[in-house]
């Protein structure tokens, strides 16, 4: 066939197929040509520069920077809300929207849902979740002690409850502290079987919904109780911790910490969440910079909605 006819040919089938809207087994039937021959005629529009294909990127999304974090990390997904401003009321509101319609749009029928205790991006992302209809989770999961002092107990307790409700399952409460004051005392409140029953179904959640700690604790995880003492948190700085997730503590690489304090900890555990299917991260801020790049380095999370600020901090870190 002459070139001239090839490239006609070509143009023909690339008008059909993309200003017409038609289907190429309906080409293929006008045109009385296999739908073998369509497929390849439409790659060769493209080879030969009679397509151009140009995707507009929207005002307020991130879509190079986000694949940029993907690709330097190996993330899963990496989602960069829009903020107006670097500061973290700003912040943590965008990143709940964000990380609401994540969970909203993927959500799995009887998925197992793990989420932390006291994480204020988290407690954001609850707030802004529609209730689903469309799909139902199976159960809702504590994956931290979430018992601590009484004026701020109510934030743990209604992070699981209505996170369940939302998502129309049941709610599984891990009704202990996330850190007692001796291992003794750990072994004695995950003896309990109410603690058992809960921490049984770890090993079972398919999605995982973490916030990243730095070293020094967030107002509310301070205010919980749920901490370690300052001589402590200065001895796991001292050990090269950068950050922790559900009170397990890693170093810049994303590699276990390890020290007696977390034998005084009650949640899940890395190893375990490591076999968990999505671990979805909600962290942004400056002082999130280094606890989210060890934990990406680490693997330790597949899936993070940030913010635009931390992302591009993220994107400018050397390996």
């Amino acid at each position: 066939m002459p070139r001239a006819d090839e490239l006609r040919l070509i143009a023909r089938v690339a008008r059909m197929y993309y200003l017409d809207d038609m289907k190429q087994g309906d080409i293929a039937a006008r045109l009385t040509i296999s739908q073998a021959t369509i497929s390849r005629l439409l790659r060769r529009a493209r080879d030969e520069d009679v397509v151009r294909i140009s995707v507009h990127t929207p005002t307020g999304t991130f879509p190079e920077l986000e694949e940029s974090l993907c690709r330097k990390f190996g993330m899963t997904e990496v989602i960069v809300a829009e903020c107006s401003e670097d500061r973290e009321g700003q912040i943590l509101r965008r990143m709940g929207e964000a990380a609401a319609l994540y969970l909203e749009t993927t959500l799995q029928p009887g998925e197992i849902v793990g989420i932390s205790s006291w994480s204020e991006s988290l407690l954001h992302t609850v707030e802004n979740i529609h209730p689903n209809r469309r799909v139902a989770a199976a159960r809702v999961v504590q994956i931290l002690g979430g018992m601590g002092d009484p004026s701020v107990q109510k934030h743990a307790t209604n992070l699981t409850r209505r996170l369940a409700q939302l998502i129309g399952a049941q709610p599984q409460h891990l009704s202990t502290q996330g850190v007692t004051s001796s291992k003794a005392a750990q072994k004695a409140l995950t003896s309990d079987p109410f603690v058992r029953e809960t921490m049984a179904f770890f090993p079972q959640v398919t999605l995982a919904l973490v916030g990243i700690g730095a070293v020094e604790p967030s107002k509310l995880l301070a205010d919980s109780g749920n901490i370690f003492t300052p001589d402590e948190l200065g001895e796991l700085s001292r050990l090269g911790a950068v950050g922790d997730i559900c009170l397990n503590f890693f170093d810049k690489n994303g590699k276990p910490v390890p020290s007696s304090f977390q034998e005084r900890v009650i949640g899940i555990g890395l190893d375990q969440l490591r076999q968990t299917r999505r671990v979805v991260a909600v962290a942004g801020g400056a002082r999130k910079v280094a606890p989210l790049l060890g934990a990406m380095r680490g693997k330790l999370i597949d899936v993070l909605v940030t913010d635009q600020y931390t992302a591009a901090r993220l994107d400018a870190a050397q390996d």
